[in-house]
């Protein structure tokens, strides 16, 4: 068992969510950002679980490109440059309203009936809870085309009161939807937030088969015309943003993002390419692409969507998957994340807003060891904006 500090942000009670991975199991407690958020508060930035025995990580390979973190506006362009390259036709910000799901699709060949990490988060002792909740389904057009129609779940306390709320976003997992999420949406609305889940791109309402997700992956690597492994949901959740901060009931200025495993990717790179984000927490999804392949440690990750994978290996005629054919899929459905938007650049780029990085002391998809290099350049950028007010 792994057991997580939650000291980083501001001393509050915390939820206590339990997280599964293969057999090893994470204790995670993730802060909750207070609905009164005292001004000016605390910058800090922290990964856990760093107990690493015998890194690999030398001084020399910390050094490299002379250890620099890239300017954090000028990596962030870049990226933004990146997602509208392979963008459909530029549409306005739309909502329309949508229907609750009665049958959600998860993508697991044995869909998952209960989560222990879900009902874990406790909710505010409210006897009537369920009467108060607002719950509110929509969608946003972030582009043309059916995978530029997000589905939003929003669940809030109702009331008169009309003081902004702080929102926290949360993502949910490879081949599950934002309804899995419903138990943590739940808890958050109790305690005073907006709380938002959305399915990312080919999930929940944006799949139509068991095999969606791995079918756009393994289009993307044929046809370089979509980036679905991360990087095409990240411009969801920018537009989600433009969204959220034009909301009577939301501050602006207060709004926070998560996720798990494969929303915990999509939590980091959000927070790093939107500065409205203004807390992030990625659990179990925050890694080092391009240490993965240099330390042959990449195996784990390829096999979480190893079909994508397996059909480069056919069209590069190799007789297995190697570190050539993990670099060339990454440089065509996903550009720049195992190179200039990998961890080491776009982890400090988050400066100076509060940062919690959860990831398990043996998860073999996400290595400790490749973390090294990034919490370094992290720590340097956070002690420059902040001096002693990082730890």
């Amino acid at each position: 068992m792994v057991s997580v500090s939650s000291s980083y942000v501001l001393r509050q009670p915390t939820t206590i969510t339990r997280h599964l991975l293969s057999s090893t199991r994470h204790v995670c407690c993730i802060p909750h950002v207070p609905p009164h958020l005292p001004t000016p508060y605390k910058y800090q930035f922290q990964i856990v679980n760093l107990s690493i025995a015998g890194s690999r990580v030398t001084e020399t390979e910390m050094e490299v490109n002379g250890g620099a973190v890239s300017d954090p506006e000028t990596i962030r362009s870049q990226f933004l440059q990146l997602l509208r390259t392979r963008r459909n036709a530029q549409l306005p910000l739309t909502v329309e309203p949508a229907k609750p799901v009665v049958k959600p699709l998860f993508q697991d060949v044995t869909p998952p009936t209960f989560s222990e990490a879900m009902e874990s988060c406790p909710k505010a002792n409210i006897g009537n809870l369920k009467e108060l909740l607002k719950e509110e389904n929509l969608y946003l057009h972030t582009e043309a085309g059916d995978q530029g129609k997000l589905p939003v779940l929003i669940l809030s306390t109702k009331g008169n009161n009309q003081e902004k709320r702080p929102a926290v976003v949360f993502l949910h997992s490879t081949h599950k939807c934002k309804e899995w999420l419903r138990p943590l949406l739940e808890a958050y609305a109790s305690r005073g937030y907006v709380a938002i889940g959305v399915d990312s791109r080919y999930h929940g309402e944006r799949a139509s088969s068991l095999t969606t997700y791995r079918d756009a992956l393994v289009s993307s690597w044929k046809n370089g015309d979509t980036m679905p492994f991360i990087f095409d949901t990240v411009w969801d959740l920018i537009k989600l943003a433009d969204y959220l901060t034009g909301r009577d009931d939301i501050d602006p200025t207060k709004i926070g993002i998560t996720g798990e495993s494969l929303g915990g990717m999509h939590a980091w790179f959000a927070a790093f390419a939107d500065t409205r984000y203004a807390v992030a927490a990625p659990i179990i999804g925050v890694q080092g692409f391009r240490w993965a392949i240099d330390n042959d440690k990449w195996q784990a990750r390829v096999d979480s969507i190893k079909a994508v994978f397996e059909e480069a290996r056919t069209d590069l005629g190799k007789n297995e998957i190697d570190k050539e054919v993990v670099e060339k899929v990454w440089d065509r459905i996903a550009p720049g994340l195992a190179s200039q938007f990998d961890a080491p650049n776009t982890v400090p780029a988050i400066a100076p807003r509060p940062l919690l990085i959860v990831n398990g002391a043996e998860d073999p998809r996400c290595p400790l060891e490749g973390l090294e290099i990034p919490k370094t350049r992290a720590y340097k950028a956070y002690g420059e904006a902040v001096s002693d007010k990082f730890k």
